[in-house]
């Protein structure tokens, strides 16, 4: 078995060991090069400690030396050199009390999670595979390594990343672990909201994002929260978000559809997602089911509210979710709003030919009015775009 280890880390694996040091790219680079993958980050174990990759390499960067992680850089790129450990007593259910360094590589590698990232390669010594992680690849099986209960006892965040790794690659959660997340569930409650909105987030955009199905029967959604416990119990249609983009906000507008606008936007804010993909969110949940005539003016009065960008996004949305009778129905407002954007009319404020300084030099008070002149010349301009002429709009803003 050959893998096509990075020069760079190659040669990092081939200067500890020159110095009397074991050392072997590990984890998700060995499982997604068996995979036929192109992995993320190549990360490398090792029996030297921290400070004796320190001596050997000249750039370094203390990442996580409290945890025996030093970053050795390459030609612009940072490989994480990590010395064999001993995880000391999990205390809060997610970090160890402490870390004792160890020269034993599978004292190492029976802490990881999964015996798919319970893997090393080095050139020199092949494939080391103590957990049967290659077996379990090839059966396509999501399997703790050692006692499933202690290891998501000790890190309750691996209950969601078995689920996740299951939907990223399309594989099966062994039974085991499988009956051991349902009982330790409850731990996930320890958990930073942070770090399970990052694993849900990777779960929905991934080739299976139906698997979200798997966080509610698996009894894990009533400890991440109430709100979300719920949302997920309403879900219908789950076979079809693979439908839609790999994009963060569509995928989450795919399983909180049924929601209430606003409580869309409680069940993000407590995951702590961001703020522009809780505002995508929260128009295509108001949206995504009110129909959008066969009409232009109303068109363009979606268009205005919207980005260009998320204007398609809603598109593609009902596309996928509307009603069959709307469907072809919305075939010809695709077309209508294709002609809008061919034909260049006006479905911005900041586009239209008056502004509200011209308003003012022409004798308008600054104020609030100012605002009403220019949103009732904004309507009829939508409308009848054709009236965006500076001319056309200075005469109707008289009779306003």
């Amino acid at each position: 078995m050959k893998i096509l280890v990075p020069q760079a880390a190659g040669n990092i694996i081939e200067q500890l060991n020159a110095h009397g040091f074991e050392a072997y790219v590990v984890g998700g680079c060995v499982r997604d090069s068996l995979l036929n993958r192109t992995p993320e980050d190549w990360d490398i174990t090792t029996s030297a400690k921290p400070e004796q990759v320190k001596d050997i390499f000249p750039r370094t960067v203390d990442t996580g030396i409290q945890h025996g992680t030093v970053t050795v850089l390459c030609d612009k790129t940072g490989y994480e050199v990590t010395t064999y450990r001993i995880d000391g007593e999990y205390e809060d259910g997610r970090h160890p009390k402490s870390v004792e360094f160890t020269r034993n590589l599978e004292e190492d590698l029976k802490r990881r999670d999964f015996t798919i990232n319970a893997m090393a390669y080095s050139d020199r010594d092949g494939l080391v595979d103590i957990f049967d992680g290659q077996k379990d690849l090839e059966q396509g099986i999501i399997r703790c390594v050692g006692n499933a209960r202690d290891r998501f006892t000790e890190d309750a965040l691996r209950i969601l990343r078995a689920v996740r790794f299951s939907a990223q690659l399309g594989f099966s959660i062994e039974e085991e672990t499988r009956k051991a997340i349902t009982v330790i569930a409850p731990n996930m409650a320890k958990v930073s909201k942070e770090r399970i909105q990052v694993e849900l987030s990777k779960l929905l955009v991934s080739k299976h994002p139906e698997t979200i199905v798997k966080v509610n029967e698996c009894g894990i959604s009533p400890y991440i929260s109430g709100v979300f416990h719920q949302a997920l119990k309403t879900l219908s249609g789950e076979e079809n978000l693979v439908r839609l983009p790999d994009k963060k906000h569509m995928r989450w507008a795919g399983i909180l559809r049924h929601q209430k606008p606003e409580i869309a936007v409680e069940i993000l804010r407590d995951l702590k997602l961001d703020n522009d993909t809780i505002s995508q969110v929260k128009t295509l949940v108001a949206l995504w089911d009110q129909e959008i005539p066969e009409d232009k003016p109303a068109i363009r009065k979606v268009m205005s509210g919207l980005t260009p960008e998320l204007f398609q996004d809603l598109l593609y949305f009902q596309n996928i979710f509307g009603r069959k009778p709307y469907l072809e129905s919305l075939k010809k407002v695709e077309e209508f709003a294709n002609e809008i954007i061919r034909d260049k009319d006006c479905i911005r404020l900041k586009d239209m030919a008056v502004t509200g300084r011209e308003l003012i030099a022409a004798g308008r008070k600054p104020g609030p009015e100012i605002g009403e002149v220019l949103d009732a010349l904004f309507e009829e301009v939508l409308k009848n775009p054709e009236h965006n002429k500076k001319d056309t709009l200075m005469n109707l803003a008289e009779m306003l």
